[in-house]
């Protein structure tokens, strides 16, 4: 944009003028002044025959190698970008379906007789009806007998009483009554079964979609005199349903098949004594797939108080069958197999103890605070492990392993008491790092321990005697329970303590492994560099746990998120990422249904379908 200016140029004449000379014709010439720009836009776009063509489609050709040349980086991430912009911000926000439910009070017959005993007076040989409860009365019958009549019923029945009346006995007598019901095993059995039936028809529901069976749908009921009103609604609500059904799907039915992975809540394992912990551990029973022992632990100022072992079944999500309170925080916990009514806990103090399910009894069947062997650190995991996998259920040998932060590797015999043994000791290593030339070699400093602690171990899904140990250092194990060398290689690849490591069920030679280094490792057992790196987030990944039905599909847990990873579909991004309300610290698979389960620092074990997961052939 240009703004020319012009001046005038006049001729020399004099300054005042005849009109002889006003008549006179002049001569004007006009000039262009210099060009002013206030504004240039360069163009983006240049003809191909123009000079400069060639030059620019081969730097446009440079650029586009470029482009594709760092697609397979992990570190390039492609944005359109104008101007400069600020941070991205993502924000989330998920809640549980809006359920509806109805409460009722039910009234016995001891609340109306202490409703009614605080307002007794002085009793009198004549009572009339309605007499005051707290005495029992007796009613004459036609042949000059009498028959003692509850308290309650004075205030439902009200009847005549004979002059002269004696009370049945004293209110002393009635409590002691009272309390023996209560407390009588054939009430409490009663009291479990009506549990039971409210229980399941509040979650029906629920876990009808949990078994993957049809849900049971509540007939209406209607009256003989709103029938005629009803028929007139139901043609009204019958056409509203036609046309609705193009477009809106019906909310009892999962999720289309055509949409991606999702994630539902189906419900939520906690109560008012989880309240303030934090969950640490899950494991299903090997025979009853219904029943989870789950581990709390709690944290207040770095020191820990008093955790919790629960026994959580599906016939009442809403409290623990079983509680065994413990010293410490609970770390680890496991079933059995050879007997599966056992559960082995660890603490955080280094305990282990055995309980006993099917007894009612809080206390450890087996303890190892008498062992001289005992952990000096927290027991972070700890398994049942079959010794001969070939044998029928009735023969099969467990031996119960450990792993500390004392650096210790243990297993431990169950006899008249709980002691154990060292399978072996995890010692620090060196970094492995080459020297740089000319790099002096350093003055070796003593660590504070030659011993590295322990974090998680896992079997090998074929061979018992092959175990994987993860450390505090960041390097994951290779081990032997026979043989002398104990130690068969190392791989090194996290720069964190290793929370967790767990071998491919169906691919046996391949395992993961997560740390604090907000890295998911996948490993091949020959080679000792991780093959995939999977990070999707900067935060802490506690958990990771194989599904049990692919050999591609693995789930992770870290501070704020679950994630679910498909290998046959990406190996840069998960195929589903939801954000939880607590910190996540573990996670689990159900064996017999198609849900995961996550424990946060809440204290709640919830309950999610998984929707539109692909499951490989092979």
């Amino acid at each position: 944009v240009c703004c020319p200016g012009f001046s005038a140029v006049q001729e020399e004449g004099e300054a005042a003028l005849t009109e002889a000379e006003l008549e006179q014709r002049v001569e004007i010439f006009l000039s262009e002044t210099d060009t002013l720009w206030m504004l240039d836009l360069p163009t983006a776009v240049v003809s191909t025959e123009a000079e400069e063509a060639g030059r620019v489609l081969e730097r446009n050709k440079i650029y586009t190698e470029i482009c594709n040349a760092k697609t397979d980086s992990e570190y390039f991430e492609e944005k359109m970008v104008q101007t400069i912009s600020g941070a991205a911000k993502t924000k989330e926000v998920q809640c549980e379906t809006i359920t509806t439910a109805e409460k009722g009070m039910m009234v016995t017959s001891w609340d109306l007789d202490n409703s009614l005993n605080a307002s007794e007076t002085e009793p009198t040989e004549t009572e009339e009806p309605g007499a005051p409860a707290g005495k029992s009365s007796k009613s004459p019958t036609a042949e000059g007998h009498t028959w003692n009549i509850p308290p309650f019923c004075d205030s439902i029945f009200p009847l005549t009483i004979a002059e002269g009346a004696v009370p049945a006995g004293s209110h002393e007598e009635k409590e002691c009554h009272s309390e023996a019901i209560l407390t009588s095993a054939n009430l409490q059995q009663d009291l479990v079964v009506v549990e039971r039936i409210l229980m399941e028809n509040i979650f029906q529901p629920k876990l009808a979609v949990y078994r993957q069976i049809p849900v049971l749908v509540e007939p209406a009921v209607t009256s003989d005199t709103d029938e005629e009103e009803s028929e007139e609604d139901e043609d009204e609500e019958e056409k509203a349903e036609e046309q609705q059904e193009e477009t809106l799907p019906d909310a009892s039915e999962s999720p289309a098949e055509g949409a991606g992975p999702s994630l539902e809540q189906l419900w939520s394992y906690r109560c008012d004594l989880t309240r303030g912990h934090s969950v640490s551990s899950m494991a299903w029973n090997k025979v009853n797939p219904d029943l989870l022992a789950v581990g709390y632990r709690e944290f207040v100022s770095q020191d820990q108080k008093k955790g919790l072992a629960c026994c959580w079944s599906l016939k009442n999500p809403m409290w623990p069958e079983r509680i065994f309170p413990c010293e410490q925080g609970v770390t680890a916990v496991d079933f059995s197999l050879a007997s599966p009514n056992l559960l082995a806990v660890g603490m955080a103090h280094g305990r282990v103890a055995v309980y006993d399910v099917r007894s009612r009894s809080r206390a450890a069947l087996l303890d190892s605070s008498a062992s001289l062997n005992k952990h000096k650190g927290p027991v972070w995991q700890l398994r049942w492990v079959e010794q001969d996998r070939g044998a029928t259920a009735g023969d099969k040998k467990e031996k119960l392993m450990c792993i500390s932060g004392d650096g210790r590797m243990t297993q431990w015999f169950i006899q008249q008491r709980l002691d154990c043994s060292d399978v072996m000791t995890i010692k620090r290593t060196e970094s492995g790092k080459k020297k740089l030339p000319g790099e002096r070699e350093r003055k070796s400093e003593a660590p504070l321990s030659q011993q590295a602690a322990g974090m998680c171990f896992d079997f090998h899904p074929e061979d018992p005697d092959i175990f994987l140990a993860g450390t505090e250092e960041g390097h994951i194990h290779c081990c032997s329970c026979s043989g002398k060398e104990q130690i068969l290689g190392t791989y090194r690849g996290h720069k964190g303590p290793v929370y967790k490591v767990a071998w491919n069920p169906s691919s046996t030679e391949m395992f993961l492994s997560c740390s604090a280094d907000w890295s998911i490792l996948l490993w091949h057992r020959d080679s000792h560099s991780p093959l995939l790196t999977f990070t999707s987030v900067t935060a802490v990944v506690h958990d990771i746990k194989w599904a049990p039905k692919s050999a591609f599909v693995f789930a992770a847990v870290n501070e704020r998120r679950v994630e679910i990873w498909d290998l046959t579909v990406s190996i840069f991004n998960p195929v589903l990422s939801c954000a939880a309300e607590g910190n996540l610290r573990c996670l689990l698979f159900a064996g017999n249904a198609e849900c995961l389960l996550l424990g946060d620092s809440r204290g709640h074990v919830g309950v999610w379908q998984l929707h539109n997961l692909p499951v490989p052939s092979a």
